[in-house]
């Protein structure tokens, strides 16, 4: 593809003004292999996508935007702002999500550009900017987003950019030429693999000189204390040695509807290991930002605090398995174990009890005779009811309605194969524990199915460490916290690297509770096991607002928001630690982000508490209305609704909406009364206070 061959400047236009552009260009990967209707489809889908990105209305209503067709993608050339490319190559990368179909890569940079008048007479825009912006994309594959080092360089001081630019070093353009990359990635978005046209980087040997000149400057400036980091390459920093992530393992077969197997594979070896106390596993929800084989394995390892790596494939042809592992000391680099099985899918259970125990010796973890029950253990005799489990868990983790709901069809299918599976009762119990977060479904009654779900699922295998820590939450929602908290202190006994057994005993236990100091180091243990959750971050955040302590909780959710960036709950997050701390300018700003990335109708509620707080009673009026609209569609909880009636100085309507939260069961909001400081204009009155026993009964705490 040519947008400009060489971007040669034509006769007459040598006095053409020269300005400096932001330049994203984009192509569709092998689009000349596509039918002819095909292309015509794929073309007019990504314009549709493109033209309906907030970057492009906005820049083109501001007639700071020129668009250029290439036939198998285009060029969006930006004036003014540097970020736009970028926001905009994001905003198009999600949107693709949905649409597998097309395999689009892109190129940014930022370079002089000029008007000229193409071939149909139209003024139109040229030059170097361009040229090196198709260069820059030229040299990725499918899903890359690569940056110039130019652009890298302007994006890097903002934190929202930062983490996710991975420099490639030097890539060969045309006529020899070579230009310095830097690939954008996300755990979401962007492709993490280096591009196929540029070379694994090495390393330069150090200068004598160069290492004499820095540490004479080291001592001029008194910076002893840094010295060894200079001496020390980066794998002598001290990581558990009896510490492991297990990274997702890649599907090899032809068919892509088995990634399901493969990320189950992974998740049931790395569920035995957890079982180990003397090793520390780190979750699955970290290790799936690194879905795509990663080069670095040293920086991942630091980044989730382990000294060792273990990376799989799975191969799956109809009742025949085939798994590759290798475990990898990742400080030096070093292969401690490589193995192939080649199995029938009945035999799977037994692989991947025997990884398990050849990873636990090589690290020569000691297994008490429990831990070899746990990690031995066959939980269906059913191939087929556990490939619907599997199926199910994989949807789980999608944290969406459909999903979800999906996820509860495929248990009970599994269930239908085998009625004594008791993880299938467990998925089932996760799902309704969730759904209320993310459906209109009646509170209540998804509680009522997890209890169901969760007590046979205990009912079945008394040892399952998942059901334990979901019954802890349900028993926290019905008022029993001696119990809750029993089973919360089982799941962790049963499972030391379950990182959500430890996050729901001091987010649903001990915060609603006002035992903030127990609460925070719980989560802390957690996110120890579970670095890059978000989820986990952002609720050490609100664990912070809920004690008073609000400079570390809007530093707590700053870092959430760079830890995953578009996460709506992480702004909405930093929006409520800005709004009790009086910053209403600033809590709004973020509950409208929140908003606007989620489209959850809950946050109307606090973004009229803020409005209402601030004196702008006549929006805060308008989004009550909203809220009373959304709620004729049942879609709106009590409790946001009471938060504005509060902050109008509603104080009974308020205590109304309130007492409807408890008696609907919305226990995700009504749980944190005791502690919410939002609530706090209520407490000493009677009726609240009242309220407050019926939702944490005094006689029912341990």
């Amino acid at each position: 593809m040519a947008i400009f061959a060489e971007a040669e400047m034509p006769e007459g236009e040598a006095n053409a003004k020269v300005e400096i552009a932001h330049v994203l260009t984009m192509d569709v990967v092998e689009y000349s292999k596509l039918l002819i209707t095909e292309q015509a489809r794929v073309i007019a889908e990504l314009t549709n996508i493109v033209k309906n990105t907030e970057q492009f209305r906005l820049a083109e209503a501001a007639g700071k935007l020129v668009r250029i067709p290439t036939g198998d993608g285009m060029a969006l050339v930006f004036f003014d702002d540097p970020q736009a490319p970028i926001d905009c190559a994001v905003e198009i990368a999600i949107a693709l999500k949905n649409h597998a179909e097309i395999r689009l890569r892109s190129g940014i940079h930022s370079g002089p550009v000029n008007q000229v008048v193409d071939v149909s007479e139209r003024t139109n825009v040229a030059g170097a900017g361009i040229d090196m912006a198709q260069r820059v994309m030229d040299c990725g594959d499918a899903g890359h987003i690569l940056v110039s080092k130019r652009v890298a360089d302007d994006l890097a001081p903002f934190p929202k950019w930062n983490p996710y630019l991975h420099e490639l070093g030097e890539c060969e353009i045309k006529h020899g030429r070579k230009i310095s990359l830097v690939n954008f990635y996300t755990d979401k978005i962007g492709n993490p693999q280096r591009p196929k046209k540029c070379p694994a980087a090495r390393s330069a040997p150090r200068s004598a000189v160069t290492i004499s000149a820095v540490l004479l400057v080291v001592v001029a400036l008194g910076l002893v204390w840094s010295l060894d980091k200079f001496r020390k390459p980066s794998s002598a920093i001290s990581l558990p040695p009896k510490s492991i992530a297990v990274l997702p393992f890649e599907n090899l077969s032809h068919d892509p509807d088995n990634a399901y197997f493969a990320d189950g594979i992974q998740e049931e070896i790395l569920t035995r290991l957890s079982k180990i106390a003397e090793l520390k596993v780190i979750s699955r929800t970290s290790t799936r930002r690194f879905r795509s084989k990663p080069e670095n394995l040293g920086e991942i390892a630091k980044q989730l605090g382990v000294a060792h790596i273990l990376e799989g494939a799975v191969q799956k042809v109809g009742d025949q398995v085939r798994v590759n592992v290798q475990l990898i000391n990742a400080q030096n680099d070093s292969h401690l174990w490589a193995d192939e099985f080649d199995r029938k899918l009945q035999d799977i259970f037994a692989v991947e009890t025997e990884i398990a125990t050849k990873i636990a010796d090589t690290l020569r973890a000691k297994l008490s005779g429990r831990e070899q029950r746990a990690i031995a253990v066959r939980p269906t005799e059913n191939t087929g009811a556990y490939q619907l489990y599997l199926q199910g868990r994989h949807l789980w983790g999608q944290r969406n309605e459909t999903p979800l709901l999906k996820a509860v069809d495929y248990f009970n299918q599994a269930l239908a194969k085998d009625p004594n599976y008791a993880q299938a009762y467990s998925g089932i119990a996760d799902c309704y524990s969730v759904l209320p977060y993310f459906s209109r479904l009646n509170p209540r009654e998804c509680l009522q199915k997890a209890r169901l779900a969760a007590d046979k699922a205990l009912e079945l295998d008394n040892e399952l460490a998942e059901a334990h820590a979901s019954l802890g939450i349900l028993l926290m929602s019905e008022g029993g916290a001696a119990d809750a908290q029993r089973e919360f202190l089982r799941a962790i006994d049963l499972d030391p690297n379950y990182s959500n057994a430890y996050y729901w005993y001091g987010w649903t236990f001990f915060v609603p509770l006002g035992r903030f100091d127990e609460g925070i180091a719980q989560i802390k243990r957690a996110i120890e096991l579970d670095p890059l959750s978000a989820v986990c971050s952002a609720n050490l955040a609100e664990s912070y607002r809920m004690a008073r302590r609000y400079p570390e909780a809007i530093a707590q959710a700053r870092k959430t928001i760079e830890l995953e960036q578009g996460f709506s709950y992480g702004h909405g997050v930093l929006g409520s630690a800005f709004d009790v701390s009086g910053q209403f300018d600033q809590a709004i700003s973020e509950y409208e982000m929140a908003y606007e990335l989620s489209h959850d109708f809950h946050i109307l509620g606090v973004l009229g508490h803020a409005y209402g707080l601030k004196g702008d009673r006549a929006k805060a009026l308008q989004l009550l209305e909203q809220l009373q609209d959304f709620e004729r569609q049942n879609s709106v909880w009590n409790y946001s609704v009471a938060l504005v009636y509060l902050a109008l100085g509603d104080k009974n309507e308020a205590l109304n909406r309130l007492e409807q939260s408890y008696r609907a069961g919305e226990t995700g909001s009504i749980s944190y009364i005791k502690v919410d400081p939002m609530l706090d204009p209520l407490r000493g009155d009677p009726r609240f206070e009242k309220l407050v026993d019926q939702v944490i009964p005094p006689d029912a705490l341990p």
